[in-house]
């Protein structure tokens, strides 16, 4: 177990600079290397950030500076070769979601990564800060009874500019649409809060945009603990809105947010005569908000320590495998989707398809 990290960044876009961040403030890790497509962006970035070794690429990087850590912030397309390169040349990985364009490929960069005796952490910021927690724990504690029901929206905007870039809105490059790309994060939270799912019915819908992938589905999901959700998500809504709604048999929790959330997002609302027990429910005062900075360095020190990676980037498959089902079902019209189902499902399991009926151009519902 090393004493101090040597970390890579592996793609130099928006994202790229809160990681970068997040190594900043870590007392044990240091950015000594990054790569990117286009190496004029990769030196703008490292003079922004104490002027890190630049490199063609990550072939390079690896046999040059040999990181403890690689952080990959590129397309979804490239996330399962580089983290086998990476996992190959000794370095842990932390990868952007969504982490694969499939859930095989995703099956493949585990089995490498344990191969390799290395960690495979996906970038889940959501579950993070100590509002979660706190919500988290009082669910599986049982103080708020037994959840029954949940809504899940991820209402967000992005106009024909953000479908400009070259890789987004196709099925080969980005692996899938707002589901996949936006939603995902919601999912993982409801996920993160609720556990294992049980089954899916979902449907997909291309309403205004003029991509290949949905610009917005809706979904059923029920968990294995019993809870029945609503997954409703959008890339067409002016007003825009991430919202999670569980009601329990003690008390109704919400949260509201768009990117980001702290103690001033969430509330608890206990049922009549559940008042007197809701001051044990309190969220704690010191307060930490949900974020990269969080989720890598509890990453980071994971790897310090030997111990194993902390819940907020565990499970790197589970919200993964609910879009994957949500795209499967709506696939088959509506059909129930299962774990077992997705385990070997012939399509999207391999990869995301578009041939969904209710999917149709604006033009063809004219």
């Amino acid at each position: 177990m090393p004493s101090s990290l040597r970390i890579a960044i592996v793609g130099t876009g928006g994202v790229a600079e809160l990681h970068a961040a997040a190594v900043a403030a870590h007392p044990h890790a240091e950015l000594v290397a990054v790569t990117d497509h286009t190496r004029a962006k990769a030196e703008d970035f490292a003079a922004r950030w104490g002027e890190p070794a630049v490199y063609d690429d990550l072939d390079a990087l690896l046999a040059a500076e040999h990181p403890d850590v690689v952080l990959i912030c590129t397309p979804p397309a490239a996330h399962p070769a580089q983290t086998i390169a990476s996992v190959a040349a000794g370095a842990h990985v932390v990868v952007e979601k969504p982490p694969a364009p499939s859930l095989a490929e995703l099956d493949t960069m585990r089995a490498a990564a344990t191969a390799a005796d290395r960690r495979l952490a996906v970038v889940f910021q959501q579950r993070t800060g100590t509002a979660a927690a706190h919500v988290r724990g009082l669910l599986q504690s049982g103080e708020l009874g037994r959840p029954l029901l949940a809504d899940c929206r991820t209402l967000w905007f992005r106009g024909e500019d953000y479908f400009a870039v070259d890789w987004r809105g196709t099925w080969a490059t980005e692996g899938g649409g707002t589901t996949l790309g936006h939603g995902i994060h919601q999912l993982d939270l409801l996920a993160y809060l609720l556990g294992d799912w049980a089954s899916v019915q979902g449907r997909l819908w291309r309403l205004d945009r003029e991509t290949e992938t949905e610009d917005a589905s809706t979904a059923t999901v029920t968990f294995a603990n019993g809870v029945v959700a609503q997954v409703l998500t959008s890339a067409v809504s002016p007003r825009q809105t991430s919202s999670i709604r569980i009601d329990t048999q003690r008390a109704t929790i919400t949260v509201d947010h768009l990117y980001g959330h702290g103690h001033e997002n969430w509330s608890i609302t206990p049922a009549p005569g559940f008042e007197a027990a809701a001051e044990g429910w309190a969220f704690p005062e010191a307060e930490e908000r949900s974020d990269h900075g969080p989720l890598l360095r509890d990453v980071f020190d994971a790897i310090l320590s030997g111990a194993p990676l902390p819940s907020t980037a565990d499970e790197p498959a589970r919200s993964f495998e609910l879009v994957s089902a949500i795209y499967a079902s709506a696939a088959a019209d509506g059909a129930v989707v299962t774990p077992a189902d997705l385990a070997v499902h012939p399509t999207h399991r391999a990869g995301l398809r578009s041939t969904v009926a209710e999917m149709r151009p604006a033009e063809e519902r004219a």
